[in-house]
C-alpha cells in the first residue's frame, strides 16, 4: 500500500499542475475530462490520507509520540530524495533572507568563514543574467504574436520562480560558507552538501592545486572532493574515517577531504590554528 500511495502521489501532482496550466491558459478541456481528473485526484488524496493514518498509528503503537509518529509516517511516505530536494529549496529561501540581511548561517562567536564562492560568481551571475534576459525576450515575442496574457503570465511565473532559483543558490553559496571553530571544521556547498568534521579528526591540512575536479561533489575510494569552478586547493587528512551525506541522502565514509576556499592561505592559517601544526607544509599538487 505504501508503495501504490507513493506512486499514486507522484502521478498525481503533475497531472493536477499540467490541468491547472491548461485551465490558466484557457484551452477548453471537456466537461467529462474534468470530472474524471477531480475524481481521480480525490482518491489518490483518500488513498494517502488512509496511508499516512496507518502509518501514524503504527507510530503509535511503537511507544512514539504525536510528533514523532507523524514525523516517521512522513519520512516512509517521501521518499528521503524528494525530501532533500525539497530541503534545499527551503535552505535555498532562508539564505535569500539572510543575504538580504548580510549575516551568514552557522559561523558562531569566534570562528573563522572561509567563503568559496568567488570563484563561481562569474558564471552564475552570467547565467543568472541570461535567465532575465530570456524572460524579456519571450514577453516580447509573446506579445508580438498576440498569445493569450494567460499563456503569458505562465510562463512568466515558471521564467519568475527559475530566476529565484537562481538567486537562492547564489545567496546560499554567500551564506554558508566553510567554517573553521574551535570544535569542528565545516566543510560546505551552498544548500546541498554540509558535512562537519570534529576537531580531533583533523589530523593535517596543506595546500593542493587541482584545476581539473570532475563534478562538484565527488567521493572516491574514501576521498571526498567539494569542488568549486572545477577547483580544489586545500586538503584535509583525517584520523579516521567521517561519515558524509551526499546531496540526495546517499551516505560514505570518507578519509580526506579536498575543497576549495577563495583565500586558501588565510584558510590554511586558520585551520592549522584549529588543529595544530600540519603534518606536511607548502604547496603541492593534485
Amino acid at each position: 500500500m505504501l508503495r501504490l500511495a507513493r506512486a499514486a502521489l507522484f502521478a498525481a501532482v503533475p497531472a493536477e499542475l499540467l490541468l491547472v496550466v491548461l485551465l490558466v491558459a484557457g484551452v477548453p478541456l471537456p466537461h467529462p475530462l474534468l470530472a474524471a481528473v477531480e475524481a481521480l485526484v480525490l482518491a489518490v488524496l483518500t488513498l494517502e490520507a488512509v496511508t499516512v493514518l496507518r502509518l501514524f498509528r503504527a507510530g503509535r503503537r511503537r511507544g512514539l509520540d504525536r510528533r514523532a509518529a507523524a514525523s516517521a509516517a512522513y519520512g516512509r511516505l517521501v521518499p528521503v530524495q524528494v525530501r532533500r530536494i525539497m530541503g534545499f529549496d527551503a535552505k535555498g529561501m532562508v539564505s535569500l533572507a539572510l543575504w538580504l540581511a548580510r549575516r551568514r548561517h552557522g559561523v558562531p562567536p569566534g570562528a573563522v568563514p572561509v567563503p568559496y564562492f568567488g570563484a563561481q560568481a562569474p558564471a552564475l551571475v552570467a547565467f543568472l543574467g541570461v535567465m532575465v534576459v530570456e524572460l524579456v525576450v519571450i514577453e516580447i515575442v509573446l506579445r508580438s504574436v498576440g498569445a493569450p496574457v494567460a499563456v503569458r503570465a505562465v510562463l512568466i511565473v515558471l521564467d519568475g520562480y527559475s530566476i529565484l532559483l537562481a538567486l537562492a543558490i547564489i545567496a546560499a553559496c554567500v551564506t554558508r560558507p566553510h567554517v573553521v571553530s574551535a570544535t569542528e571544521v565545516r566543510i560546505r556547498s551552498g544548500a546541498f552538501f554540509d558535512l562537519r568534521i570534529p576537531r580531533e579528526r583533523v589530523a593535517a591540512v596543506r595546500r593542493i592545486r587541482g584545476y581539473t575536479e570532475k563534478g562538484t561533489i565527488r567521493v572516491d575510494d574514501g576521498t571526498l572532493t567539494v569542488a568549486v569552478s572545477s577547483q580544489a586547493n586545500l586538503l584535509l587528512e583525517l584520523t579516521g574515517p567521517v561519515t558524509a551525506v551526499r546531496p540526495l541522502g546517499a551516505t560514505c565514509e570518507v578519509h580526506t577531504v579536498r575543497c576549495f576556499a577563495d583565500d586558501p592561505a588565510a584558510a590554511l592559517a586558520a585551520l592549522t590554528a584549529v588543529t595544530g601544526p600540519p603534518a606536511a607544509a607548502g604547496e603541492v599538487h593534485a
